[in-house]
């Protein structure tokens, strides 16, 4: 399967994560703008900490969710349309 973006696939998991009543979840590739996304979302309370952790590949990301509702919206890219 080809990923189109990142950050998309990083909403995704926490979406998926959260419907499921998970608390956590891992996001796998990292990336500076999930980083970032995710800075934003953890200031707003929609996200716990965080660890970025380095495997010496793409890296992956360990979010702990608060179980607040983070998505209701269409997380289809429109460009990807």
């Amino acid at each position: 399967m080809v990923r189109t973006s990142i950050l998309a696939d990083a909403m995704n998991s926490i979406n998926n994560a959260d419907s499921m009543g998970k608390r956590q979840v891992m996001i796998r590739p990292a990336s500076k703008v999930t980083v970032e996304f995710l800075n934003i979302m953890q200031k707003h309370g929609y996200v716990g900490e965080f660890e970025i952790v380095d495997d010496h590949r793409s890296g992956k990301i360990v979010v702990q969710l608060t179980g607040r509702q983070v998505f209701s919206l269409d997380l289809r890219c429109a460009a990807c349309h």
